[in-house]
């Protein structure tokens, strides 16, 4: 997949707006793709370029795209404020609100028992980071990821806690409902509770996202229902540091989505960026993760991993476990190389 255009009425911005943001991303995003491999190399032992550089934003999906459309407004245009933050937050908050594939935020399939589960982490370069867990009822976990990152000694709180923070803090805690589409399809799963997650839908398509602002300083973060049909109190990899998301400056960041259990039996996101520390390029860095991923989980045929990696240059790396894998790269989409063929 080469290019393709935000779909409509996934984000509604107005449309001067967007296409003045996309011809200012045009050569930024060219330059950006264009060193890999020995380039890489190079530009990773040179010191980094001088300030203000061009944004750089990297998501995971199809949704991608409106995320990332909503992370670059941030961070685009003379006398900009916004932080790589305030843009990974804005991002996450649109899949929150709109996912068609169901898998994020309040309209997504529940856990075995009906009920629909949320976990958020945000994470930037000097080693904050927030996490929230087995949340139900929460508009936008990403945002409470954040407030327990600035306004908490914590890291990572879960469930009813968790949900009493919000209400502390004034984000809204509605009442667990489904969506008729979701209580349609887990009520057809319980006809036969057949486990078997579909790759690349089910298995698993959570947003993750890094973005690198003009001022050089780089966020990660990642929101999703996990699992569909999952036990219930489940937790994947998303709101663990380490594992979904990881970010360490002056180095770099990396983020995963997938089969939740293989990425925290390896901690994808760590092992990542730790390979950019020992001198690996980016893309270098996702391929060791992944392989790492598969050597650590058997049958790699029945699930699926995905790995994003930036650096503080701007390069990018992208791998997965199988085809199929899309991310969106600022404002066009691509597919990951994978080792399954």
């Amino acid at each position: 997949m080469s290019q393709a255009e935000p779909h409509q009425g996934a984000h509604p911005h107005a449309t001067s707006r967007r296409n003045a943001c996309l011809a200012l991303l045009s050569a930024a995003t060219v330059g950006a793709c264009a060193s890999e491999g020995s380039h890489a190399r190079e530009a990773a032992a040179k010191p980094l370029p001088p300030l203000p550089r061009a944004p750089m934003v990297l998501s995971t999906w199809n949704h991608g795209l409106p995320a990332n459309l909503a992370a670059l407004e941030l961070l685009h245009g003379p006398g900009v404020t916004k932080s790589a933050l305030d843009a990974v937050e804005a991002g996450c908050r649109v899949v929150e609100l709109e996912c068609p594939d169901m898998t994020v935020g309040l309209g997504s399939r529940p856990d075995r028992d009906g009920r629909v589960t949320l976990d958020a982490a945000v994470m930037v370069g000097d080693g904050r980071g927030g996490c929230v867990a087995f949340v139900q009822g929460v508009k936008h976990p990403i945002s409470l990821a954040r407030l327990v990152m600035e306004r908490t000694p914590h890291v990572l709180l879960v469930g009813a806690g968790a949900e009493q923070f919000a209400r502390e803090c004034g984000v809204e805690v509605a009442l667990p409902t489904l969506t008729p589409a979701a209580e349609a399809q887990w009520r057809a799963w319980l006809t036969e509770k057949k486990y078997a997650p579909k790759i690349n839908i089910e298995n698993h398509d959570t947003i993750s996202m890094l973005a690198l602002d003009a001022q050089g300083v780089m966020a990660a973060g990642s929101t999703t229902s996990g699992l569909a049909y999952k036990m219930h109190g489940r937790v994947g990899d998303s709101p663990i540091l380490g594992a979904g998301i990881f970010v360490d400056a002056p180095i770099g960041g990396a983020i995963c989505t997938g089969l939740g259990e293989t990425v925290l039996r390896t901690l994808g996101a760590h092992l990542a960026v730790e390979a950019m520390r020992a001198g690996a390029t980016p893309q270098e860095a996702c391929e060791q993760a992944i392989d790492r991923v598969i050597a650590k989980n058997p049958h790699p045929e029945n699930y699926q991993v995905g790995m994003l990696a930036l650096d503080y240059h701007g390069l990018h790396g992208a791998c997965a476990v199988q085809s199929g894998f899309t991310f969106a790269l600022q404002t066009e989409l691509h597919e990951s190389p994978s080792r399954l063929r």
